[in-house]
């Protein structure tokens, strides 16, 4: 399997223009097809609007300044991860690039490993997790439902090792499927949130967001037909709990 190999630099503590709300992403690999970064925790994949703060529009502004590009520049969403959630994001420079990059994700051909931290005391086993999951608009959450419930969506993710830690446990995970909020309510349901969760019942302290980190992502690049694999560096507000 082919690798990039990144060299990784941090940046400003936080973003210039929206002071001490995020930390400045880092570029991970970029061509002319792909740009990937490590996304920082609180920074949402895509704004609700327009020119608002996200990952995508800061994509786009740093296209624009590396290369000094007049007008709009394309940023294609191949990939998202929660605004809580840090770690590998992948964008499309092109509309082809982004068109066969979509189609890996929607056909499941891609490779999605995520870290998590949780508590010290629940018993997790490592193989996979299978539910049936799906939205609870008066409680604005997913939950947990019935196999063939209507309205619900199978979720499947496999943990693939986990870790002791003095006051918690590391768990390496693979997402199968990629639905809402599928891993923190996956780990929750079984009596294990993600460090920092409230939504899902977390009682922990960690902050910025959650102590979830898309850690690694592999996929076929569009254009060479080569497999890239792309890793993200585990953020600095993990150090106390490793």
């Amino acid at each position: 399997m082919g690798r990039v190999e990144s060299k990784f630099s941090r940046g400003p503590l936080c973003n210039d223009d929206h002071p001490m709300k995020y930390a400045t992403p880092l570029v991970l690999y970029e061509d002319n097809h792909l740009l990937a970064i490590s996304k920082p925790a609180l920074l949402a994949t895509m704004g609700a609007q327009e020119g608002e703060p996200s990952a995508a529009q800061w994509a786009k502004d740093y296209l624009k300044r590396t290369y000094n590009k007049p007008g709009n520049v394309y940023v294609g969403i191949v990939s998202r991860i929660d605004a809580h959630v840090t770690g590998v994001l992948l964008f499309a420079r092109t509309s082809k690039a982004a068109s066969r990059l979509s189609e890996q994700f929607r056909d499941r051909s891609t490779v999605k490993e995520y870290a998590a931290l949780i508590p010290a005391g629940p018993k997790i086993r490592n193989g996979e997790l299978v539910d049936w999951i799906r939205k609870e608009d008066r409680l604005h959450r997913m939950v947990i439902a019935a196999e063939g419930t209507a309205d619900a969506d199978r979720a499947e993710m496999e943990i693939l090792e986990q870790q002791r830690r003095p006051n918690c446990q590391m768990l390496h995970l693979r997402l199968i499927t990629g639905r809402k909020h599928q891993i923190r309510l996956q780990l929750a349901s079984r009596g294990a949130p993600i460090l920092g969760d409230k939504k899902y019942g977390s009682t922990d302290r960690y902050s910025p967001g959650i102590a979830l980190h898309a850690h690694r992502l592999v996929f076929t690049h569009p254009t060479l037909k080569t497999m890239v694999t792309i890793e993200a560096p585990l953020p600095e507000a993990w150090r106390p709990y490793l």
